[in-house]
């Protein structure tokens, strides 16, 4: 237990930051969730509208750190290539 007080605004600000690290990454994974299950469904244009809403929310997660640029720009392509070969 921090006995500083810098250190105790510390645990703190750690504890608020984890806590919306958390929420966002949970957040991307709902919005990859959904592209995932319109694909199984086999619906292409519901696979469509689900990339086009979860590509900008992957790579607001990438700009806020909650995921590495590379890792981003991989899931959004894999989606987009998966979603492609239904749309075909």
């Amino acid at each position: 237990m921090p006995n500083i007080a810098s250190a105790k605004k510390r645990t703190r600000t750690t504890a608020k930051r984890t806590a919306i690290n958390t929420a966002r990454k949970s957040r991307v994974r709902g919005f990859i969730r959904k592209v995932e299950e319109a694909l199984t469904s086999g619906d292409a244009s519901a696979a469509k509208a689900a990339l086009a809403a979860a590509e900008p929310e992957i790579m607001r997660g990438v700009s806020k750190g909650v995921m590495h640029k590379n890792t981003g720009s991989r899931k959004v392509s894999r989606l987009a290539q998966r979603v492609a070969k239904l749309s075909k």
